[in-house]
């Protein structure tokens, strides 16, 4: 059925296994963004170029508010699946989909209405106002269905299945690309035809998942009995899903913030900070990815009351991730001519050595965002979701005061120092915060 039990066995086994199809999987989506701005460097102009990375800053606003959504719910599904308790597992099935297309329907006419003010807020320059705009209308109007495809690959993961998302995912990559180079590049669309080949992309992988789960997965899928009103369960999703969309969507506002400081530096600023984004997108999805498969061991053990195991998925995945963090800020430094010339599609230039100086910076600081991870992924796994959420809300906080103080006298480097600040004290935090509930959860 491409389930799996993740109570038995070896942790370290369990978190490597859905750890590669989800860092895949995170790199697949950067794609998304990523395509869009390289074919639009090429076969439009700078201006549009550097729009999407505005756009892309709004967009991930409410991308990732339902990103950690879904994210936040996969853990009351692990945890149920862990207990082997499979008609909770189909009432919050049926729950999370009616409340979350019911919010994301208002999110989307939200987010129209609110579009203009956000992107003054941002002090988005005028002459890229309308390619932002444009892009945003078309993404925007199709949230339900982004939060479709994320809720149903979120209950996959949650028993065990990162394949097969993966290989979905793929597939709409690939459409998105040829759609981007027919649109753009044959038709002249330019960041239209980008908000298009995204959006089709993302409605191929939506019907996709819930096209497998009916097909291949009927067992996981809810019934009329399921659908009648549970005060608990739907208190519970909700509590989930805002705290950890919020948690998401906080860190964007942040960035979107931090968009903001950038933006006072015209086009050049705001073309490197793009760049950077999105190999910073990148490398996050290594440390993102062992975050959830974290999530997902860890609540399925502490739904099956297994406490020592439980505490062995933090100490596994705190190796794992130490070790991938120190191997990815090695590659960061030593490709950063490579990737920011290929992502800018130039070599040289104010906006390539901004670009570059910050990558080099941000490297250094990269192994403390992935130990990070590894606290966010425990602390969701047991349901205590409020605590990632603190420490990220403190984190982006210094993050933008920092930034907004000295960007005009450092540029990007400020950017870059500010996080690494913001990752050492949330991570001394987190130390603090997972002493005390280790202790707890020894007494359970």
């Amino acid at each position: 059925m491409g389930t799996r039990d993740l109570t038995t066995g070896s942790i370290k086994g369990h978190l490597v296994y859905l750890m590669i199809p989800l860092i895949f999987g995170n790199i697949l989506q950067q794609l998304y963004n990523t395509i869009d701005a390289l074919v639009l460097g090429r076969f439009a102009g700078a201006e549009e170029f550097a729009s999407i990375g505005i756009a892309g800053a709004v967009m991930n606003l409410f991308l990732f508010a339902i990103v950690g959504a879904t994210t936040g719910i996969a853990v009351i599904f692990a945890q149920a699946y862990g207990a082997g308790d499979m008609e909770r597992y189909r009432k919050v099935h049926f729950w999370t989909l009616l409340i979350g297309l019911v919010v994301t329907m208002a999110g989307s006419v939200l987010a129209i209405l609110c579009m203009r003010l956000i992107l003054w807020g941002i002090q988005t320059p005028t002459e890229l106002f309308a390619y932002v705009e444009s892009y945003l209308f078309i993404i925007f109007i199709l949230l339900p269905v982004t939060y479709i495809y994320n809720m149903y690959t979120s209950l996959l993961r949650s028993v065990g299945n990162t394949k097969m998302p993966l290989m979905i995912l793929a597939i709409a990559v690939a459409i998105n690309l040829g759609l981007d180079v027919l649109f753009i590049a044959r038709f002249d669309m330019g960041i239209r035809g980008a908000a298009w080949a995204t959006a089709i992309a993302q409605t191929i992988s939506a019907v996709s998942c819930v096209l497998y789960m009916r097909i291949k997965m009927p067992d996981l899928m809810f019934g009329r009995k399921h659908c009648g009103w549970n005060q608990e369960l739907v208190k519970r999703i909700l509590h989930f899903g805002f705290v950890t969309g919020i948690h998401q969507s906080g860190l964007y506002i942040g960035k979107l913030l931090v968009q903001g400081a950038v933006n006072t530096g015209g086009t050049e600023l705001i073309s490197a900070y793009t760049a950077t984004t999105r190999i910073e997108g990148f490398a996050n999805s290594f440390g993102d990815s062992g975050a959830a498969a974290t999530s997902v061991v860890t609540a399925q053990n502490y739904g099956a009351k297994k406490k020592e195991r439980v505490i062995e998925t933090y100490r596994a995945s705190m190796l794992i991730l130490f070790l991938l963090g120190i191997f990815c800020s090695v590659i960061m430094i030593l490709s950063a001519d490579m990737t920011v010339s290929f992502v800018l599609g130039k070599s040289s230039g104010d906006a390539f050595e901004s670009a570059k100086q910050y990558i080099i910076i941000i490297s250094i600081f990269y192994t403390l965002c992935f130990i990070g991870n590894t606290f966010a992924g425990f602390f969701e796994g047991v349901g205590k979701v409020f605590f990632p959420f603190i420490g990220a809300a403190t984190h982006i906080t210094m993050r933008v005061i920092l930034s907004w103080m000295f960007i005009g006298q450092g540029g990007l480097s400020t950017v870059a120092i500010a996080t690494g600040i913001g990752w050492i004290y949330v991570n001394i935090l987190w130390e603090i915060l997972y002493l005390r509930q280790k202790k707890r959860i020894r007494k359970l």
